[in-house]
C-alpha cells in the first residue's frame, strides 16, 4: 500500500480564502498533517518503541495563530532562511534592501514571507506538490521566483521535502523547513541526545549575525559529533551561548566529496525511543533549542515552555549574500534550484 493522502477544512484566511489540511498516511501508521498555508506541517504521529504514535511537532489547531505570533512553526521558509545583516546586500553592482523583521536585520523572508501565503496545492500520486510565484519585488526580492515543494511520505518513516526554484532575474535563495520537534510528545527537549555530523560552526555576534568566522566545535558546547543531550552545556558561561540565548547556530556539515545527501544529525529521545534523523543535500543546519518559547502561546492541548521544542533547519549559512567566503545563495536566470531533506524516524532499544 501506498500513502494515502485525504484533505479537510482548516479554516480562512481574513480574506475568505479557504485553507485545506492534508493529512498523509503510510501503511506503518505514521502520519504528517500539511496546510497549504505555509506549507505548514501542523502534525507528524511517530510510533515509539512500543508502537505508541504522538504528535511530535509543535504547533496550533487553526489558521489564526499561525498568522499572529507563531514563529514559524512548521513552515517553510523564504526566499531566504536565516538572517541577513540589516536587511542590505550588493547583487552585480547594486543594493538590494529588504524590510528588517529582526531587530536591525532581516530574518526568513521577512514580515511577509513564504511561511503567511497561501500555496496552490495539488495531490500527485503519494505526494503532496505545494507551489508559489514570489513576484518581482515581494519583500524586496529581487525577479519572479518561482517555486514548488513536495512533500513525500515513504514507507520508511521519511517525511522528504524537495524544492525546486527559478528566476527571472539574479536573486538569493535559501529555501528550508522549519518545524519544532519534541520527540516525547510533551515536556521539554533537554534530555533528547543530539548528534551533528560538523566539526565547525558559524561563529556569530550578539544579534545573530555571522562574524565571518567558522569556529571549530571541538572543546566548546557545541561539539555534538557524539551523542550528548542538548541540556547537557546548554546553560555554560560561553560567549556564543549567550548571543544565541542557548543554541540558535548554523553548524558546517561534513559533506562527503562532491557533496550531495549526507546524514546531518541524529536525535535519541531515551525515554520513548524515538529516533529522527535529518538528511540533507545542504552543506548546514540551523540547530536552535526552543530559546524564545516562553509559555505564552498554546496548541493542540499544549502550552509551548521554554525549550519545549527543537529545530534542525537544512539550509545554506546565515547571511551568505555578504559574506562572499560562504556557499553561493545567489539563484540565476536558466538556473535550477534544487535541494532535498529527509526526515526520517526510527525507535532504538
Amino acid at each position: 500500500m501506498h500513502t494515502a493522502i485525504t484533505q479537510a477544512p482548516f479554516g480562512r484566511l481574513p480574506d475568505g480564502a479557504a485553507i485545506t489540511q492534508f493529512t498523509l498516511t503510510n501503511a506503518k501508521g505514521m502520519v504528517a498533517k500539511i496546510i497549504d498555508l505555509g506549507g505548514i506541517i501542523t502534525e507528524l504521529h511517530a510510533p515509539d518503541r512500543d508502537g505508541n504514535m504522538a504528535d511530535v511537532v509543535l504547533g496550533f489547531d487553526t489558521v489564526e495563530p499561525y498568522l499572529a505570533d507563531s514563529p514559524y512553526f512548521g513552515a517553510l521558509i523564504g526566499r531566504y532562511g536565516n538572517r541577513i545583516a540589516k536587511g542590505r546586500f550588493m547583487l552585480d553592482g547594486r543594493e538590494v534592501v529588504l524590510p528588517t523583521n529582526n531587530g536591525n536585520n532581516h530574518l526568513h523572508g521577512g514580515p511577509q514571507g513564504f511561511h503567511v501565503v497561501k500555496w496552490e496545492a495539488a495531490i500527485e500520486g503519494d505526494s503532496l506538490r505545494l507551489s508559489y510565484r514570489s513576484v518581482d519585488g515581494e519583500q524586496g526580492y529581487p525577479g519572479n521566483l518561482d517555486v514548488t515543494v513536495v512533500y513525500q511520505l515513504n514507507e520508511d518513516n521519511e517525511l522528504v521535502v524537495r524544492f525546486h526554484a527559478m528566476t527571472d532575474q539574479p536573486t538569493p535563495v535559501n529555501l528550508t523547513q522549519h518545524s519544532y520537534f519534541n520527540l516525547a510528545g510533551e515536556g521539554d527537549i533537554l534530555g533528547h541526545e543530539l548528534q551533528i555530523d560538523a566539526d565547525s560552526f558559524v561563529a556569530i555576534d550578539a544579534e545573530s549575525i555571522p562574524t565571518g568566522e567558522l569556529t571549530k566545535v571541538a572543546g566548546t558546547p557545541f561539539d555534538f559529533r557524539t551523542p550528548r543531550p542538548i541540556g547537557e552545556r546548554v546553560g555554560q558561561p560561553d560567549k556564543q551561548l549567550r548571543h544565541g540565548l542557548g543554541y540558535d547556530h548554523n553548524f558546517v556539515l561534513n559533506k562527503p566529496k562532491g557533496g550531495g545527501m549526507s546524514r546531518a544529525a541524529r536525535v535519541l529521545e531515551p525515554v520513548s525511543g524515538r529516533v529522527l534523523e535529518l538528511w540533507t543535500e545542504e552543506p548546514g543546519v540551523q540547530f536552535y533549542s526552543g530559546n524564545f518559547l516562553d509559555g505564552s502561546l498554546r496548541g493542540k492541548g499544549h502550552t509551548y515552555e521554554h525549550r519545549s521544542g527543537f529545530c534542525l533547519e537544512p539550509q545554506h549559512f546565515p547571511d551568505s549574500p555578504n559574506q562572499p567566503h560562504f556557499p553561493n545563495v545567489i539563484l540565476r536566470p536558466g538556473q535550477v534550484y534544487q535541494t532535498e531533506s529527509r526526515f526520517r524516524f526510527a525507535v532504538e532499544g
